[in-house]
């Protein structure tokens, strides 16, 4: 039996708030059961240097964790001085894979900055930000659209996020903090709706997975895209 009851198939409550701030372009809150992440999409219209002239657009990404958002407080990073690795490596993660959903060239001269803002975290904060920053990207993208910043569609497909691993020896999915952090194995999977993968990351924590557990926790993620994708939609069309 899972912690929290659950079968091993199934996802938390998941929620996607839409216009939750009212400055962004596009704001989301999403809540994968107690992980609940702000995500704002900001258009500049602007692209970085090494993008000047090239007719095309950028999205980058920066993820951080309120100092609250677990059970004792941790320091800002911007009191520290510098970020931590996990954090940028994190910020890049969720780069990489909204970008994946965008044609840069219909974008235009233009970026988007996804903030991905932690305000509570339970496990699966990084699945739970590209999930819903992929709303708020859309919804800056409509925006550039109605204000005639762009022609044509650049956005290409939705990209969704989803953890998985091997927990007590059985493949599971969506894993909260009591699982994620006695799992034997964990595994980040980013997937485009139509169910092409667009990275996965995994790490044997015990003893290393078999090509079978992998099989197993791949199939539970494709499972779960089509059900956050529907989410996304169903946000998308409320």
């Amino acid at each position: 039996m899972r912690p929290s009851g659950r079968t091993p198939d199934q996802l938390r409550d998941v929620r996607i708030t839409r216009n939750y701030t009212k400055h962004a372009e596009g704001s989301v809150l999403v809540e994968f059961g107690d992980t609940k992440v702000i995500c704002t999409a900001s258009v500049e219209t602007s692209v970085p240097p090494f993008l000047r002239g090239k007719g095309q657009g950028w999205v980058t990404a920066e993820y951080g964790m309120l100092p609250r958002s677990t059970g004792s407080r941790m320091q800002r990073e911007a009191a520290k001085g510098k970020q931590q690795g996990r954090t940028v490596e994190i910020s890049r993660l969720i780069g990489r894979s909204l970008r994946a959903a965008i044609d840069l060239s219909a974008l235009g001269e233009n970026t988007i900055a996804i903030d991905c803002d932690v305000i509570q975290a339970d496990g699966g904060t990084r699945t739970a930000s590209i999930t819903g920053a992929c709303v708020a990207l859309a919804d800056a993208i409509n925006w550039l659209k109605a204000n005639g910043k762009v022609k044509g569609e650049p956005l290409k497909q939705m990209i969704a996020a989803v953890s998985v691993g091997i927990y007590k020896g059985e493949a599971v999915l969506d894993l909260d903090y009591a699982e994620d952090s006695s799992a034997e194995t964990d595994l980040n999977v980013i997937m485009t709706e139509t169910g092409g993968f667009v990275e996965i990351q995994g790490t044997a924590e015990g003893e290393a997975f078999t090509p079978d557990e992998l099989n197993a926790m791949l199939a539970l993620a494709q499972k779960a895209i089509v059900e956050l994708s529907a989410a996304q939609k169903a946000a998308l069309a409320g």
